[in-house]
């Protein structure tokens, strides 16, 4: 090995020493929550202990335990933050992160594997807000967020209609004219179809975004690339091949701030799921209420009901608070016209959703 490429195996070493990190203190953070106390003096003498035993010979147990030690205090400095635990689906990284970092700029983000993670950790008290996506310019719903939020107890507190910049990643020292593979969520490659057409690249589906680039850098795959965030090339020491790679100018994907309590500062833009009666003219009788109140509807979207798949859920975002004396009666009469109906929350609109 010559000295460049040693120092180039130390630099991404010491990155993803960085990353594995990040990932002990949020799961530090997280482990606050069923604890009363952050200091637990004998499991710190026991690992410390533990830590000095192991039987390496480049690194003194000294040093071991010095190291350790000082993560520790770390780890228990930012318990002390009490930041709130905001949790988003994928790798350190992801879209979602970005959103997160949006909508709440104080709070330490915690990566969950599956969107029921996100929910389930909110409504358990373990994670204190969830970030999802509900919605892309290009693909439209986010079907499984969107099943959930039919389900959950969670309350809408806010939005963020976050820009969707792809970007081509692959190692530093591949060469771009090599690359055959190309991995991502399936929701990022059918965003980059044009691209991936004309270039002849097999479309490669993984669980996330930043969890595919996370993967190319492990791996040093030569013959493959990631579709990720610019925040993924600089987390894992990724070059940037392409930017802009989606189809379309304006791909952007609406993220909402899910929270056990409903915001109580309230906000102007409020959004339902309600189902009708499989009968002509059902829905045609509830649009017509906020039509003849005069309520400027954003969003309007369906999807079949699991348990009668022949009818449908209806998702309704629209201008207003539920307190406005005109929205509370619209909503009143909705009950009489629809079969079930859900007010997920009232909550200040991201100006760039309006």
């Amino acid at each position: 090995m010559k000295l460049e490429e040693i120092r180039s195996r130390i630099d991404k070493i010491d990155r993803e020493l960085l990353v594995i990190l990040q990932e002990r203190m949020g799961l530090a953070l997280r482990s606050s929550k069923f604890k009363q106390s952050i200091s637990d003096p004998e499991r710190e003498k026991s690992i410390l202990a533990k830590i000095e035993r192991m039987n390496l010979d480049l690194i003194e147990g000294s040093f071991s335990r010095q190291l350790l030690q000082t993560i520790i205090t770390e780890s228990k400095r930012l318990q002390k933050e009490d930041r709130p635990l905001v949790a988003f689906q994928g790798e350190q990284g992801a879209y979602g992160e970005v959103a997160a970092r949006r909508l709440v700029p104080e709070g330490a983000y915690i990566p969950c594997m599956e969107f029921i993670d996100v929910f389930r950790g909110v409504e358990d008290g373990s994670l204190d807000l969830g970030v999802v996506p509900v919605e892309n310019s290009l693909e439209g719903a986010v079907t499984q967020v969107n099943e959930l939020l039919t389900t959950t107890r969670l309350k809408v507190i806010g939005e963020a209609k976050v820009p969707v910049n792809h970007c081509l990643l692959a190692t530093e020292d591949t060469d771009y004219r090599e690359i055959r593979m190309v991995y991502s969520h399936p929701q990022a490659l059918a965003q980059c179809r044009g691209f991936l057409t004309r270039n002849k690249l097999e479309p490669r589906p993984f669980y996330d975004t930043a969890g595919a680039a996370k993967m190319i850098a492990r791996e040093n795959l030569k013959a493959a690339a990631a579709i990720a965030s610019a925040l993924s090339a600089e987390l894992y020491n990724l070059e940037i091949i392409k930017e802009r790679i989606e189809d379309g100018p304006s791909n952007s994907t609406r993220f909402l701030l899910l929270s056990r309590e409903a915001n109580a500062a309230g906000g102007n833009k409020t959004s339902i799921i309600f189902a009708t009666s499989h009968t002509a003219g059902s829905l045609y009788g509830v649009l017509r209420l906020f039509a003849e109140a005069d309520i400027n509807l954003t969003r309007i979207a369906s999807m079949p009901l699991r348990s009668e798949p022949s009818n449908y859920s209806f998702f309704l975002d629209f201008e207003g608070s539920e307190s406005d004396e005109k929205i509370a009666v619209v909503l009143e009469k909705m009950e009489k016209l629809t079969i079930s109906m859900k007010n997920l929350g009232t909550y200040p609109a991201d100006a760039a959703s309006r």
